[in-house]
């Protein structure tokens, strides 16, 4: 259970982190890119943050099993899922398909990519570490 407390401190950096490569969306890469492009490239950014971030941090989980990263992995994607929602409903009050873009790959949003990593980072950052 202690692992689930330390996962969750880890999973609380993600925010400033999210926080910061929306910046870098609005005042580089859209601009750069345009909205499509730029949205792309954040994912992806977005994506490598949290691997790397992880990556530095797995061992302080204190998780040592395939099972324990996948649940560690599911509750920060959860997590990411209700701050997500929540978020964007109460706090900016954007209506659920506007949401919903996000979700649309053939739209070139990536924010799926996101998710899945937020999901495999724990799995994925212990097997780099044992290399």
């Amino acid at each position: 259970m202690h692992y689930l407390i330390r996962s969750f401190l880890v999973w609380l950096l993600f925010i400033p982190l999210a926080i910061a490569n929306g910046a870098l969306r609005d005042l580089v890469f859209t601009p750069a890119l345009g909205d499509t492009l730029g949205r792309a490239a954040s994912s992806l950014t977005l994506s490598l943050l949290i691997l790397g971030l992880t990556l530095l941090l797995v061992k302080q989980i204190g998780v040592d099993t395939r099972a324990g990263y996948l649940v560690v992995g599911a509750f920060w994607l959860i997590l990411t899922l209700l701050f997500e929602v929540s978020f964007a409903l109460l706090v900016i009050g954007h209506p659920m398909d506007e949401l919903l873009k996000d979700y649309n790959i053939f739209r070139g949003r990536l924010w799926l990519i996101v998710l899945a990593a937020t999901f495999f980072a724990p799995l994925l950052a212990s097997k780099m570490r044992k290399r």
